[in-house]
């Protein structure tokens, strides 16, 4: 992800809403029990409710401390519960749906990890990214970025974070259901990119190594690896795979003996956070076997020597003296789980476990996510533009406007027939034959026969599969 160098971490200051707790003493080093945990979760949560500003926002001028949503997720706090003064006007959920629902989010030059970190956190927040409201589609903003030349990267391949944060947020934010809402073909093209990316070392950097010897012979990165590591595990990848026990073993050959990793940053808990933030997604026990030193020390153990308590703020060096917000996000996600989470069922009365647009606004411009799957290797990823005329579209009316409304354009070039309600029989030129006929999947549904009178929702991620 586009994450803050060591510099920007340091920058940040104690919250003035900490007063006299923020420079309790610390714990000494031990190795972490669950209660330890427990307490570590409960007094990290009331931090970052700290960092809650008086409108309620986590995000926007000034602020970029949205990860708290994960953070508050995989602790078991409803984003939704989280409100200044208990006002729940001001939850932090509604108001971070009414920021990312506005045209002039994120900013005027955009960039992918811009939206796979809005997915990641509206749906920790309990906001379905494909529905945010009538015109914002976070799925289909990420499917925006497809490298049509090099199938498998999201945004710029020199920017690879921007292609293992697309697999961290597909394939993490599920659907409301639980279910994987993108097509195996797409899934497979990310990770068939992430392993290419692979270091001799077993670790992963921000940048592109694929294909290049020199790179690919250069060290990892902790923080990198972690996030690697859980996007390959996320995406279905099993923790016995020779990828992630490669990726594993590099982190424990950066394993210090106070439970610390020995970071290109140095030894923080932001390094820490991610890297078991990838051991904890691949099923990986970071407190026991490899990562337990000869000193008996674990990598939680370093997370949690350096939290302050009661107030909950984790700092980001051992030698700081003030905690920092980005580091005790980073920390508490990592102690209590992953990069994302599902949302836990609300406190407030009435505030329902998940909020999303339910119909297409008439003469409201929107987009959906599209897949095209020419069923020998050839898959087509793009967002469709278009406005609905009712409540519902049609999958005719959507491979229509994807003829010119697709980015990355090219998507579909054709469809038969063009028009009226029948089977869907050719499209970009491949004809059905035989049992080989084009199919349609939504939001990871069975695929079946595909026609151009078949509703379309809101937010629904299509895909088409020519095949048997």
């Amino acid at each position: 992800m586009s994450r803050p160098r060591t510099s920007r971490r340091l920058a940040l200051a104690v919250p003035a809403a900490l007063g006299a707790f923020a420079l309790t003493a610390l714990p000494a080093f031990a190795t972490s029990t669950p209660a330890q945990i427990a307490t570590s979760k409960t007094n990290g949560v009331a931090y970052l409710k700290s960092l809650q500003a008086a409108d309620g926002s986590y995000a926007g001028s000034g602020l970029s401390n949205e990860w708290a949503f994960s953070a508050f997720a995989a602790a078991g706090t409803a984003v939704v519960d989280v409100a200044p003064g208990g006002d729940t006007t001001k939850n932090a959920r509604t108001v971070y749906r009414n920021l990312i629902s506005t045209s002039g989010w994120p900013s005027a030059t955009p960039v992918v990890t811009d939206y796979e970190r809005g997915t990641l956190n509206a749906y920790a927040a309990g906001i379905d990214p494909a529905r945010v409201s009538d015109s914002r589609n976070l799925i289909a903003n990420v499917y925006s970025y497809w490298q049509t030349a090099e199938a498998g990267y999201f945004g710029p391949s020199g920017n690879f974070n921007g292609t293992v944060f697309a697999a961290l947020s597909l394939g993490g934010a599920k659907t409301q259901a639980g279910g994987t809402r993108i097509p195996q073909a797409l899934t497979d093209s990310i990770v068939t990119r992430i392993r290419a990316n692979q270091h001799n070392d077993g670790g992963w950097t921000f940048s592109k190594a694929e294909g290049n010897p020199t790179a690919l012979a250069t060290a990892g990165d902790v923080d990198m690896t972690g996030a690697a590591m859980a996007a390959l595990c996320v995406s279905g990848v099993p923790n016995t795979d020779a990828d992630v026990v490669q990726g594993k073993n590099f982190l424990k050959g950066r394993l210090a003996t106070t439970g610390a990793f020995n970071s290109m940053y140095g030894v923080n808990t932001s390094s820490n956070g991610w890297g078991v933030a990838g051991l904890n997604a691949c099923g990986i026990n970071p407190q026991t076997g490899d990562f337990l030193t000869a000193s008996n020390k674990t990598p939680i153990d370093f997370l949690l020597a350096n939290q302050y308590n009661p107030a909950g703020g984790f700092k980001y060096k051992p030698a700081d003296t003030t905690p920092s917000p980005y580091s005790s996000i980073d920390s508490l996600r990592a102690v209590a789980g992953g990069f994302t989470a599902a949302p836990p069922v609300p406190v407030t009365p009435g505030a329902p476990q998940w909020v999303a647009q339910s119909t297409f606004t008439a003469g409201t411009a929107t987009k959906l996510a599209l897949t095209v799957d020419d069923g020998a290797g050839g898959l087509k990823v793009c967002s469709v533009a278009f406005t609905p005329t009712g409540t519902t579209t049609t999958l005719g009316d959507v491979l229509n406007a994807a003829t010119t409304g697709a980015t990355p354009a090219g998507c579909v070039t054709s469809v038969t027939p063009s028009s009226g309600t029948g089977t869907i029989t050719a499209v970009n030129g491949k004809a059905n034959s035989g049992s080989n006929t084009w199919k349609v999947s939504v939001d990871g549904s069975a695929f079946a026969g595909a026609a151009r009178n078949k509703v379309i929702n809101v937010g629904d991620t299509i895909a088409l599969r020519w095949g048997a």
